[in-house]
């Protein structure tokens, strides 16, 4: 986080990770993109922070390059924060993983 916010200039919620995160995912640099197009990049980062621990899996890359994933299994948490705390950690996973292959 402290690297994101000397990168950034402050520190990135919860959404803007996962719009990175999709961004990254996608592989196609950084935008412009349109206010649908934000939306699906966030639901990109969700199913891959989620096929971390197998509730997903990349089920195909479309014509435009843009990955789709099906649900292998329901995610089993009952409330959002619960989702929301799980996605964090998946987070830490993501961005570790990230990190190494830079070295």
């Amino acid at each position: 986080m402290n690297e994101m916010r000397e990168r950034f200039g402050k520190k990135p919620d919860l959404n803007a990770l996962l719009l990175l995160i999709g961004v990254q995912e996608l592989g196609q640099g950084a935008g412009p993109f349109t206010k649908e197009q934000k939306q699906d990049l966030m639901h990109i980062a969700t199913c891959r922070l989620f096929s971390l621990s197998g509730h997903y899996a990349l089920d195909h890359v479309d014509a435009e390059g843009w990955p789709h994933y099906q649900l292998v299994r329901p995610v089993p948490f009952a409330n959002l924060k619960e989702q929301e705390r799980m996605l964090k950690w998946h987070m830490l996973e993501y961005f570790d993983a990230f990190m190494k292959e830079d070295e």
